[in-house]
């Protein structure tokens, strides 16, 4: 069988950690055996559909390194076309198909109806109400009356209750459902003429000849309709493989409401994050690798990547995990591409004309081995460069020791006498001056990094004597 295998978002969001997870699996299945990945658009939800929101999540699949075979962009004009928008004749054709082989019927039930009725199930203890089938029978005549009475009805799939649907998932092994646990004979098509999701996505799946399908578990209870539906036109559905909820660090599933997690692609992108990294870590958010690997190129993700080593278990979302391995990334550029990934951030500090490329990485590579991710190093930068002293107690306890105006007066009298600063004539600066003051190491150091940048906290204070230069060393300290 060849593999095709597709992630087909709704326009109504951006590209999200749980979706760019689903993408990132169905990727590396397509590419460990030689298959296709198609990126597909259910943009039927047109009141909840955003500008630009399905090309948004095209490029940041593109950035992740998760890259489509097939799209909207890169259409295969056997399967196209990949917006469900632009696919609702074949929905229509396919009802019709069904209606007319007696498998599904016209319904003229108002939602309020429909609703009301199964309210009356619930108050006479019915726990799982169900639609009652009650246009399930109506007669060619009756249906014909509601018609020219202008009632625009949907359509529904008529169900076996004896039906039972099993399947093996790839993930959790066989799966067995009920046809009368689907709350009865369900919608595949709308009364404004739009198909239903358990609908389009089987006539979409079978006609882009879709092999295998990897999504979130919270799509599980969706199979067994689209199971239905595949039955209906007996067609061969395509394996399922449904993945774990990602969960908090409290063990609840993650939601947009969790405002310590980034989740959206483009807040990982604007804060400076790898998308190598990215695409690293959602490898570890629900597979384990059988070598227990932390780092993984992509070559060697879709080397490794093996369907049954998915986890069972909630995977839970780990912010500081995610900046380790990013952090890891970093150290690894080299110095060229690590220039082009910093510069952005390091403009928001210095005057961009102000700098040679040689100054900017010598700079930057100060901090280099701290960073987790690229905005870091704004915060960092401004403490040196323009520092607020919004100091503690504690803090200013430091800048009024007694020992201080002799300390700055000594460090002013040194460095005048320096051609220029560099980490070994500053580090013998300092020694000396220890030595000469008898002064330990925090009531050394501690006033000369408040006193020259307002924190206590930040690289390594000879660095900061090399970023500032002599003339504002003495401003500073004077």
């Amino acid at each position: 069988m060849k593999v095709r295998v597709r992630y087909a978002p709704s326009p109504t969001g951006y590209l999200h950690i749980g979706g760019a997870r689903s993408a990132l699996f169905n990727y590396l299945y397509a590419k460990k055996y030689d298959g296709t990945f198609v990126f597909r658009s259910e943009d039927t939800d047109i009141e909840r559909n955003i500008e630009g929101g399905e090309e948004s999540q095209y490029n940041d699949l593109k950035w992740l390194g998760i890259i489509p075979d097939e799209s909207p962009f890169e259409m295969n004009p056997k399967y196209a076309p990949y917006r469900q928008s632009e696919r609702l004749d074949l929905y229509r054709q396919y009802a019709m198909q069904l209606l007319e082989e007696g498998k599904a019927y016209y319904c003229f039930c108002s939602e309020e109806e429909v609703e009301r009725r199964k309210q009356e199930q619930l108050d006479n203890g019915v726990k799982a109400p169900k639609y009652d089938g009650k246009c399930r029978n109506l007669t060619k005549e009756e249906i014909s009356e509601n018609l020219k009475k202008g009632l625009k009805p949907c359509i529904r799939i008529k169900l076996d209750p004896k039906d039972i649907f099993e399947f093996d998932d790839l993930v959790r092994g066989k799966m067995k459902f009920s046809s009368s646990d689907l709350g009865g004979d369900f919608v595949i098509m709308k009364s404004n003429g739009y198909p239903t999701y358990n609908f389009a996505v089987v006539i979409d799946d079978h006609l882009m000849d879709i092999s295998h399908v990897f999504r979130g578990e919270e799509h599980l209870s969706n199979t067994p309709k689209q199971l239905a539906v595949y039955k209906a036109f007996n067609w061969e559905a395509p394996k399922f493989g449904h993945m774990t909820i990602i969960v908090n660090k409290d063990g609840k599933k993650l939601s947009k409401r969790d405002l310590n997690v980034l989740q959206f692609m483009s807040q990982y992108r604007n804060k400076g994050y790898l998308p190598e990294a990215i695409f690293n870590y959602l490898l570890l958010l629900g597979w384990n690798g059988k070598d227990n690997k932390e780092i993984y190129s992509k070559e060697e993700a879709i080397e490794a990547f093996d369907e049954k080593n998915l986890s069972l278990a909630p995977s839970m979302f780990d912010q500081d995990r995610m900046n380790w391995i990013n952090s890891c990334y970093i150290k690894s550029l080299d110095d060229e591409h690590y220039l082009a990934f910093i510069k952005p951030f390091l403009f928001k500090v210095l005057d961009k004309d102000a700098y040679s490329d040689d100054e900017l990485l010598k700079i930057a590579n100060m901090f280099k081995e701290e960073l987790l991710f690229g905005e870091m190093i704004v915060p960092k930068l401004e403490r040196i460069y323009k520092p607020t002293y919004n100091l503690s107690l504690e803090e200013v306890e430091f800048l009024n020791l007694d020992t201080n105006p002799t300390l700055y007066k000594t460090i002013i009298e040194k460095i005048q006498s320096l051609d220029h600063l560099d980490k070994e004539n500053i580090q013998q600066l300092f020694a000396e001056t220890r030595k000469e003051l008898s002064l330990k190491g925090k009531s050394f150091f501690m006033p000369l990094r408040l006193k020259l940048t307002g924190s206590h906290e930040g690289i390594e204070l000879y660095n900061i004597f090399i970023l500032l230069g002599k003339e504002e060393i003495i401003k500073r300290l004077s």
